[in-house]
């Protein structure tokens, strides 16, 4: 019950403006990074096939992605974020993360967005977005893409790489869904999925893949899923989560896997 009441004083002391409400009340450590992989011609041509997604920056900050651009001063909050998990995974050569959060409504999609676009700024760094919430289409309402390829036909092995994923940049990659999936938990825990991602990384070799999951308390799609990814971050509604919520998908989360830390998403302040 403290954790929450921690991280809101330390985001009241730190943002004090309520378009600045993000906060990562997290162990993350600063680390030395590992260098990034080294890449074959041939991948570097796959990478710069994908299609090239139409993007528009006044819809991302209509749907509150402040990182793309940078001219709203809260995408600092993400930058933050970015680095400290950015580290972290480095230090642990961790390469996958997964957003959760213990409902619906708290955030979640919209924080993995802004911190793929805040990872896209690191020239360096080769990111990929996934939306494994398939009973939605968050990710290309988020990003204002038209004709999207269903999820579940990639991961079913029905479509390829270079017609699933799109690039924004030079170092950035989405793979949104374009179509509400039925029987989600079992397509996720399926192993054409496993597959299917496998197939992904090893042609697109991104440095970090952040992974869009479905809310904790609606079924058990995100801890089937635990063992594809690295590590994990939940999202929790300063509004709406409960202190039992987010004690739960806390402890549930650590005992499965590498939790690295809670976002505190929503704060509003006099």
């Amino acid at each position: 019950m403290d954790h929450i009441q921690r991280a809101l004083d330390k985001a009241r002391q730190q943002y004090g403006d309520p378009m600045h409400a993000l906060l990562v009340e997290t162990a993350l450590s600063d680390a030395k990074s590992l260098d990034p992989p080294v890449r074959s011609p041939a991948n570097a041509v796959r990478w710069s096939a994908l299609p090239v997604a139409d993007i528009r920056n006044a819809h991302l900050a209509q749907n509150r992605i402040v990182t793309a651009d940078r001219s709203d001063p809260a995408h600092w909050a993400f930058d933050r974020l970015r680095t400290k998990l950015l580290r972290e995974m480095r230090s642990r050569n961790f390469r996958s993360v997964a957003i959760t959060s213990p409902t619906a409504g708290c955030g979640k999609s919209v924080v993995a967005m802004n911190l793929a676009f805040s990872l896209g700024h690191m020239k360096e760094c080769r990111s990929l977005a996934v939306d494994l919430d398939l009973g939605q289409t968050r990710m290309a309402d988020l990003l204002g893409l038209d004709e999207v390829a269903a999820m579940e036909d990639f991961l079913g092995g029905r479509r390829s790489v270079q017609s699933s994923f799109v690039r924004y940049g030079l170092n950035l990659a989405f793979g949104a869904n374009g179509r509400r999936a039925a029987y989600t938990a079992e397509l996720l825990h399926s192993a054409s999925t496993k597959r299917a991602l496998a197939d992904a990384c090893g042609e697109l070799q991104p440095d970090v893949v952040i992974y869009d999951l479905p809310p904790m308390l609606v079924g058990d799609h995100v801890t089937g899923f635990l063992s594809h990814v690295d590590c994990v971050v939940l999202v929790a509604d300063a509004e709406a989560s409960t202190f039992a919520e987010v004690d739960h998908c806390e402890r549930e989360l650590a005992e499965k896997s590498n939790l690295l830390g809670v976002v505190l998403n929503k704060c509003r302040y006099p």
